[in-house]
């Protein structure tokens, strides 16, 4: 009898095996790969400086720039420019390379935007002689995607703002490494200097110090913005207990998640908020902005259609600072680009003190289960070096 019942158990968890790969597993294959052939013959996305429309928030600070450093509503130009490859793209502009154990990559001089991470313990195959994952790309390629960070000058002021066509010296000639950190500069001829410092950790986390000097015949109003921009949508594992797309936890607003038809159908969220952070995530890579948590912010999700070429946009825009006659003023902020380990996600949100960062990871709707289950399993597996 208990022969007989062990196997007719055997044979039942068979049968519910089988139906689950055929009635759910192969149509969410076949519905990533229709998704996948989708983007491939989407058309090309915009040249390199072309931006997408924005709607300002409903305050009196100038919005955050989607792409464009005055913040105002642009004409999209036309997205017919050929796609170039990732390397051509590197190579149109002057950089300063990123070598640290954990990323590789590169930072335009045009611009001063991160926008070239891989990440070197991640491949796209088990073959450990496989290419990279690449988490950012420059505009101009098949999936750009990156990070900004700036100045939008108060309303009515004509002071040259350093933007996305801004080229930057490099103080010195090292590359960013944890122990190296890369400074920049750039003289608006009006009297100002800015001076960006960049330094990364060992594993994910760039830091940003931004430093503006007046030497001018007025103080100059500033108001720091950040913002992370992709270029089409990107193919997503279709599970309901996975969220891929925007993502953030806005102050007392807590997790805010935005899947990437949700933000079609939405245009634009604003948050005006305190003890922040947002960003994109995928399945398992993430980029995120992580504004000091006691800086007040208008934080912004936004999806604009250029031509027939959807661009998704998290961005902040911070309260205004002035920079005296004869002063400096400056402001500082952080950028995580890499894989969402649990560890390292966590040692984040207790170093910076930010607002519940390991809700990056979707633990789902148990995370008071979830999530000692997964310390559990892990901390057998760091043991036995199996996860069954």
């Amino acid at each position: 009898s208990d022969n007989r019942n062990t196997i007719l158990a055997v044979i039942l968890s068979g049968l519910v095996l089988i139906a689950w790969q055929y009635w759910y597993n192969i149509p969410q294959m076949e519905k990533q790969r229709a998704a996948q052939q989708a983007q491939q013959q989407q058309t090309s996305p915009a040249a390199p400086g072309t931006t997408p429309g924005t709607t300002p928030p409903a305050a009196t600070a100038p919005a955050a720039p989607a792409q464009k450093a005055d913040g105002a509503p642009t004409t999209p130009a036309a997205t017919t420019a050929p796609v170039q490859s990732r390397e051509s793209a590197i190579a149109a502009s002057p950089r300063v390379k990123i070598d640290t154990p954990n990323v590789s990559g590169s930072i335009s001089l045009t611009g001063a935007r991160i926008d070239d991470v891989a990440l070197v313990k991640y491949r796209e195959t088990v073959d450990p002689k496989s290419p990279a994952i690449v988490l950012f790309s420059p505009s101009g390629t098949k999936e750009p995607f990156y990070a900004e960070f700036g100045f939008v000058p108060a309303a009515g002021s004509t002071i040259r703002m350093p933007d996305r066509d801004t080229v930057w010296k490099q103080d010195g000639a090292n590359v960013l490494t944890p122990s190296t950190p890369v400074t920049l500069s750039w003289n608006n001829g009006q009297g100002l200097t800015f001076k960006r410092t960049i330094s990364i950790d060992d594993k994910y986390l760039f830091t940003i110090k931004d430093e503006v000097s007046n030497v001018g015949d007025s103080p100059v109003t500033l108001y720091p913005f950040g913002l992370i921009s992709r270029h089409g949508t990107p193919p997503v594992s279709g599970y309901y207990i996975l969220h891929e797309g925007l993502i953030g936890v806005l102050g007392e607003q807590g997790l805010q998640e935005y899947g990437y038809k949700k933000m079609d159908d939405a245009k634009v969220v604003e948050f005006k908020v305190t003890n922040a952070w947002m960003g994109i995530t995928d399945k398992y890579w993430a980029a995120t902005l992580l504004p000091s948590p006691k800086a007040s912010l208008q934080a912004r999700y936004s999806s604009n259609l250029v031509g027939s070429l959807r661009t998704y946009q998290t961005d902040y825009l911070l309260d205004p600072m002035t920079v005296a006659i004869g002063g400096t003023a400056s402001t500082t902020t952080s950028l995580f680009a890499g894989a969402k380990e649990s560890a390292t996600v966590d040692a984040y949100d207790k170093q910076l003190q930010l607002n519940k960062f390991d809700r990056l990871i979707d633990w789902g709707w148990f995370y008071f289960i979830t999530k000692p289950m997964f310390w559990l399993i892990d901390w057998f597996f760091h043991i036995v070096g199996n996860f069954g």
